[in-house]
């Protein structure tokens, strides 16, 4: 392979690296906000989760009458 055509081979490959990162610096916002999303839903059902449980957890220990 000729050194003109190592070259034109680099600045290729150049050109696609610096096309991804800009792909994967416009990507970043998005996706950070989704993750901050995901994380704010699982704390909500976190709580959700233990709410319930004390729910049942008072149902279970309280006294029933006979049927």
């Amino acid at each position: 392979m000729s050194a003109e055509g190592s070259l034109q081979r680099i600045v290729t490959e150049n050109t696609g690296l610096k096309q991804q990162v800009r792909q994967l610096t416009q990507d970043n916002p998005r996706l950070q906000k989704r993750l901050a999303s995901a994380r704010q839903n699982n704390r909500f059902l976190d709580k959700r989760v233990a709410d319930l449980e004390a729910q049942l957890s008072a149902y279970l220990t309280a006294p029933h009458p006979p049927p």
